[in-house]
């Protein structure tokens, strides 16, 4: 495996960015490891990070580029400080700089990457797990496949339990009116309704909490909806709270389901 440390410039947010990037080798000769390359352009898969972390996280947490050796795929991992994969209403525009401008510029530094729907996956946890399923329900005709582990399902209720001034001026410059958030570009119910209404594809769906995370029944709920829309779901649940020792784990299960 190639393990990159990228600094770019992004024209959406108008400033340099980071992301670390794992792109896959043929390799016989590594101690304890095999690297594998698939023939023609390669899959790649997205992962994001949470509200507390940014792109190193999943290197520093997981065994993340061991994970992918044998699998032939390149793993992108872009930090997107706290903008939740939004285009705020008073920041920056991080989901239009995240679904399309970072594909774009991947593609351009590494033009072996596949540009195909089926081969373009997302995958993040809590905060990042919203970005995922956003991204999987915002521009499906990029992202054939997306996983949440632990995902913040639902913003509606996040904003709505809000009980101090300061939370309130958080999460609206984020999503704007905290009133307004149901129904509007950044309510994933909203999105899956939406995109299944609107007759484009839809992307393969996977999703695990632990049973006793503070953001399970968001998960629960929107198990529910997807499945009554009929979306291609994977969901799982086991007993666990928010923390890395279960997303370790999982990333495992996701790489295994892609």
């Amino acid at each position: 495996m190639a393990l990159l440390h990228v600094n770019f410039f992004s024209d959406v947010l108008g400033m340099c960015m980071q992301m670390d990037v794992i792109l896959p080798q043929k390799t016989s000769g590594q101690i304890g490891m095999e690297g594998t390359v698939a023939d023609g352009k390669i899959p790649t898969l997205y992962l994001l990070h949470g509200m507390s972390d940014d792109h190193t996280i999943w290197q520093r947490r997981t065994s993340i580029e061991r994970y992918v050796s044998d699998m032939g795929i390149a793993v992108v991992m872009p930090t997107t400080h706290l903008g939740w994969y939004t285009d705020m209403a008073h920041g920056h525009r991080y989901w239009t700089f995240i679904s399309k401008e970072l594909p774009q510029i991947c593609r351009s530094f590494f033009n072996n990457l596949s540009d195909k729907r089926e081969d373009n996956y997302v995958a993040g946890l809590s905060m990042g797990g919203y970005g995922a399923l956003k991204m999987g329900l915002g521009a499906s005709e990029t992202f054939g496949a997306v996983a949440s582990l632990s995902g913040a399902a639902d913003v509606r209720d996040i904003c709505k339990n809000i009980g101090d001034e300061e939370g309130r001026n958080f999460w609206s410059n984020i999503f704007g009116p905290l009133d307004q958030v149901a129904d509007s570009k950044n309510d994933l119910f909203a999105l899956a309704t939406q995109l299944k209404e609107s007759g484009k594809p839809l992307p393969r769906i996977y999703m695990w909490c632990g049973t006793e995370d503070f953001l399970y029944e968001q998960n629960v709920k929107m198990k529910i909806h997807l499945e009554n829309l009929g979306f291609d779901l994977t969901y799982e649940e086991s007993p666990g709270d928010h923390q890395w020792k279960y997303w370790d784990e999982k990333i495992q299960t996701v790489l295994k389901w892609i």
